[in-house]
């Protein structure tokens, strides 16, 4: 008998880590950090359930932190083995896992410099270069074509619709006249995304590892470029500044590529659009490299150059004087800035500047895990604490719904309904309670065995031994 681990993103949605054992390897998908309450974030500090040097290959879903923030600990705590993605995936990485390292590092420092950490010297959990070298390890591959890891033992990635280079994971292993295949979703992505294509078909599998972060909801009819449209106007009517705080990969060019739809469609002014986040500037131009992966539509777009990924008052701010300098830009204005649940980055600053203004609007983009500071904006907290001081909000909290790279509860049952047969087995991971549970009826209505593992739990799966 095989066996899945589920060390992370079971019972919520970050920290995804699952530890595979089938074919005399263990094979660990995907190697996020917990992010949001404190209590998930201090898991990041606790050691591995399993020794990293036991572990064979880690194979990574798609780039962003929550998949892929632990490898440079993992490496750090003596990991060895082969590490494997896609081709963007492995660019991307690059990207952000040096920033990661780095905020790690500039939170350590702050923690010193005020006396606010428990412990002393506040120590980050690896460094900017740890980041930087554990890119490093990652082997790129294109979507379709087989790896083998161990003799019986292959997998191939398939589209994934999420973000650039996401995939969805197939194992295979071969037993000669017949073979068992297990499936990892990784973060599927919808249907109707502005860049990515839709996500590839199940076909055939007898194990299935799906998310479920939006298993409870629906995204809204009203198209996000129509709700974006508005926002800018009621910006404009205020004279003030839209602030949004925007995941440096994915959402960020999204944003950009229907701002700029909406100018050139005459629907907005054109106004001053600052980015102020220079891994999200570097992730746009990887983006560009990598257009082949994009929907054909966006691809002949920005190679006709009919549509871009900026707009026609552009502003890149990559030094830390030029996103100081925004500060004294009066409205209208829009400031893209990460991280995207203002749980770090440039934005908390543009926050601490424009939050007590209340010409200021505050654009809600995405996802917010529980406890991040753009959750607590949507609750409508009267204040946000930032750099140990509570800042006034007042400022317009608004939320643009249905960008979410994540497929809604529709798109994710659209596509359990492409597998040929049902699963042996379907474990629903990387989601809230409220999420799983929704899911898992809609699931067991199908009539498909399903199960929602908890964090630590092993099951045997019949895989290979």
């Amino acid at each position: 008998m095989a066996k899945i681990h589920f060390l992370g993103a079971a019972g919520t949605v970050t920290g995804s880590k699952h530890l595979v054992e089938a074919a005399g390897r263990r094979i660990l998908v995907d190697c996020g950090l917990f992010q949001g309450r404190r209590e998930l974030r201090s898991v990041n500090w606790q050691p591995l359930d399993v020794p990293p040097e036991s572990i064979d290959a880690v194979v990574l879903t798609h780039a962003h932190i929550d998949h892929t923030g632990y490898l440079p600990r993992l490496i750090k705590d003596g990991f060895r083995g082969r590490v494997v993605a896609t081709a963007a995936t492995a660019a991307l990485a690059k990207i952000l896992l040096r920033d990661a390292g780095k905020l790690q590092e500039e939170a350590a420092s702050f923690h010193n410099r005020h006396g606010t950490s428990k412990h002393w010297p506040a120590k980050p959990l690896y460094t900017a270069d740890e980041g930087r070298k554990a890119a490093e390890f990652i082997e790129g591959l294109p979507y379709g074509k087989s790896k083998r890891l161990a003799p019986r033992l292959s997998l191939t990635f398939e589209p994934a619709g999420h973000i650039l280079g996401s995939a969805i994971v197939s194992f295979l292993v071969d037993d000669g006249a017949s073979g068992r295949r297990l499936v990892f979703s990784g973060d599927l992505g919808r249907r109707d995304s502005p860049l990515q294509p839709a996500p590839a078909p199940i076909g055939n599998t007898h194990y299935l590892v799906m998310e479920s972060t939006y298993g409870d909801r629906l995204h809204p009819d009203e198209p996000p470029a129509d709700q974006l449209a508005k926002a800018v106007h009621r910006t404009v009517d205020r004279g003030g500044a839209l602030i949004i705080p925007a995941f440096a990969v994915a959402r960020t060019q999204s944003l950009l590529y229907l701002l700029d739809g909406l100018e050139r469609d005459g629907r907005i002014p054109e106004l001053p659009v600052y980015l102020d986040s220079p891994m999200a500037i570097d992730a746009t131009e990887t983006y560009r490299q990598f257009e082949d992966d994009l929907r054909p539509e966006v691809r002949d777009q920005l190679a006709s150059g009919s549509r871009r990924l900026r707009t026609a008052k552009f502003h890149l701010t990559r030094t830390v004087e030029e996103s100081k300098a925004i500060h004294r830009v009066r409205g209208p204005v829009i400031i893209l800035s990460a991280s995207g649940m203002a749980t770090g980055g440039r934005v908390l600053h543009h926050l601490v500047e424009r939050l007590p203004r209340p010409e200021t609007t505050v654009l809600i983009s995405g996802y917010q895990a529980e406890g991040t500071r753009g959750w607590r904006l949507k609750q409508g907290e009267p204040t946000l604490r930032m750099f140990g001081h509570d800042v006034a909000v007042r400022a317009h909290i608004e939320q643009l719904e249905g960008l979410s790279a994540h497929g809604d509860q529709a798109d994710l049952l659209h596509w359990l309904k492409t597998a040929e047969y049902p699963p042996d087995q379907t474990f629903l991971v990387h989601g809230e309670t409220p999420a799983l549970t929704a899911l898992e009826k809609k699931v067991e209505a199908m009539g498909w065995p399903v199960d929602v593992p908890a964090r630590g739990q092993s099951v045997d799966i019949d895989f290979g031994t």
